[in-house]
């Protein structure tokens, strides 16, 4: 009897300690979409014990959002009730939410019509109200993510009341997200105001017991660097022993990334967090259709251009894939993403074991 249960509590310990600990940070659509992707892998306790050996699961899987959006639906509840946005927070919860039908319909359901409610998601009322009743946005954010059973955790980047503000080529500056993105001067430096403001002490638990990290896909400006300007988040990825990973957009963006290559995204990040980040970097090679093509030549967008040889140079390595669907748009196959995002930890190294 004694032996058995010894053999089953070992058995228990060795399913705890199989897969990977991975933080995805971002915000917008491009980190909603991968979260879709390494959903996947994020199995149950349960789901782990059946998997095959060798298969790479996730056993913990947080995402980190930026929270500077001022315009839309969050945008008007950020100035009406006085917190935090909650649009790109919503998208990941149902990212990465078991049911993404019905509950997932719900929270995305935005009123066509209404004096107050038009334009407004359902989702982002919720955390509005969930926010109002605890007083906490962060535990608005846990409670809802019960609701929809998630398969990880959401940590805004800081619960601070942040703006973004831009000094411009031309010596100009803008303030307010909405009206960066609006500009049509290229963007020199990004600044939180206030600037030193502090990260949750869960989002520097999850960085530093990391094996993956990844950044991206999404706006340069307006979605990534911002996470990197809390204080104490550039550290804490670049102290953690964590596989550190960018997943490069698939084309340049108008108001924040025209022309830029892909080694002047991560030079970008790099300078923003006064320290060299990566160890790798995702990067498309499928070449768009035509007609995708003309569309975001209206915009002076194109594809970004994979300069391997100067990212090399930067000491990052590239890893190249098949990772652009088109559906009217430019979007990342977030399978694919997630499963090369899985296999370079391998590739890597063996994973950590958990502290005892």
């Amino acid at each position: 009897m004694e032996t058995r249960i010894a053999d089953r509590s070992s058995s228990e310990k060795a399913t705890r300690e199989r897969g990977l600990r991975v933080v995805a940070i971002g915000g917008g659509t491009g980190l909603s979409t991968l979260l879709k992707g390494l959903k996947r892998f994020a199995l149950t306790p349960a789901e782990m014990a059946a998997a095959p050996a060798g298969t790479p699961v996730i056993r913990d899987l947080c995402a980190v959002v930026t929270v500077s959006d001022d315009g839309g639906s969050s945008g008007r509840l950020r100035k009406e009730l006085n917190m935090l946005p909650p649009g790109d927070i919503r998208n990941c919860i149902v990212a990465l939410s078991e049911d993404e039908a019905l509950l997932s319909q719900l929270f995305q359901h935005r009123f066509a019509k209404g004096s107050g409610l038009e334009g407004h998601s359902f989702g982002n009322l919720f955390l509005a109200a969930l926010t109002d009743i605890t007083q906490d946005f962060s535990e608005a954010v846990r409670l809802s993510s019960e609701i929809l059973v998630t398969r990880g955790h959401i940590h805004p980047a800081t619960t601070s009341n942040i703006e973004l503000e831009a000094l411009m080529v031309d010596g100009t500056r803008v303030r307010g997200e909405t009206e960066i993105t609006a500009s049509k001067v290229r963007i020199q430096e990004l600044f939180l105001v206030p600037p030193n403001v502090d990260p949750l002490p869960q989002t520097l638990d999850a960085i530093a017991s990391a094996d993956v990290i990844s950044i991206g896909p999404g706006s340069l400006f307006t979605s990534l660097i911002p996470n990197l300007l809390v204080h104490g988040i550039s550290d804490a990825i670049v102290n953690s022993p964590a596989t550190k990973v960018y997943i490069c957009n698939l084309m340049t963006q108008a108001n924040e990334s025209l022309g830029l290559t892909a080694a002047d995204h991560i030079r970008a990040l790099n300078r923003h967090a006064r320290q060299q980040i990566f160890d790798y970097a995702l990067i498309n090679r499928t070449p768009i259709s035509n007609e995708l093509k003309a569309k975001y030549a209206l915009e002076g967008a194109c594809q970004i251009v994979a300069d391997l040889d100067v990212i090399a140079a930067l000491g990052v390595i590239p890893v190249l894939g098949d990772y652009l669907e088109e559906a009217g748009v430019a979007r990342h196959n977030n399978a694919r993403v997630a499963s090369d995002l899985m296999h370079l930890r391998a590739a890597a190294g063996p994973e950590r074991k958990s502290p005892v």
